[in-house]
């Protein structure tokens, strides 16, 4: 039991930093000093992968691409479509106004028939920076990164600042660390600081990765809980350990 964004700084070799998690089912900014959480400046953002997928279809649905096509793909497919075609634009509202900035892409689904993508490619994951695009009111990631950030008393936070990680399966996006770099640079161009973002290349497991480090420290060995102590107490007394 443990915070994930705590595991995924720990994928980076950190233990005190900012991580930026965006998954599949929710995504996460979390500042961490120390291997502490600091639970205020932890905030949630109801857009991750399965949101962005739904997304996706909704806008190849409007399309010049055969609807009937595009209604037969099957969730799985959607999923590998955005995987392997949509990016992350650094500039939305250029690339979205001048059509010569737009790369179209094809993807053959698995019935062969052949599906076009222009916009689309850059539109789907945008809600991860505007959530109002998807009729959420909450701040973009980059503006909670802010917040959590303000968060952090002053004497820590420039070491959170000279950390901020990327992890999740929504972080693989090409164009998403320089999106987010970018961002976080225009938002603290007042503190008179360069931010630099860490995009390790398995970010999308980082989570993982981090898990296994932390159980495999001699400081862990201590909190496993045995499998009799769960039979005798039950799954409460998970929270007494960790």
């Amino acid at each position: 039991m443990a915070n994930t964004g705590f595991l995924s700084l720990c994928a980076y070799g950190r233990v005190t930093g900012l991580a930026v998690e965006a998954g599949a089912g929710v995504s996460h900014v979390t500042s961490i000093c120390l291997g502490q959480t600091w639970r205020e400046a932890t905030y949630r953002l109801g857009v991750a992968g399965g949101f962005l997928s739904s997304y996706l279809h909704s806008l190849l649905m409007e399309s010049p691409n055969d609807p009937a096509v595009l209604k037969a793909l099957k969730k799985k497919t959607v999923i590998q479509l955005k995987k392997q075609c949509c990016y992350v634009s650094t500039d939305y509202e250029g690339d979205l106004h001048d059509q010569g900035y737009h790369h179209p892409a094809r993807f053959q689904a698995p019935d062969g028939h052949w599906i076009t993508l222009d916009k689309e490619r850059f539109c789907c994951p945008e809600p991860l920076f505007q959530p109002k695009l998807l009729h959420q009111s909450s701040l973009g990631l980059h503006h909670l990164a802010l917040q959590s950030l303000q968060k952090v008393p002053d004497h820590a936070r420039r070491d959170v600042v000279g950390n901020i990680t990327l992890s999740g399966g929504s972080s693989m996006f090409p164009g998403f660390p320089e999106r987010m770099c970018l961002e976080l640079n225009t938002l603290f161009h007042s503190m008179g600081c360069q931010i630099q973002v860490l995009a390790s290349p398995e970010r999308d497991i980082a989570a993982w990765v981090g898990g296994s480090m932390a159980a495999s420290l001699t400081s862990f060995q201590h909190v496993w809980m045995a499998k009799d102590q769960y039979q005798e107490h039950g799954a409460k007394y998970v929270h007494e350990i960790f």
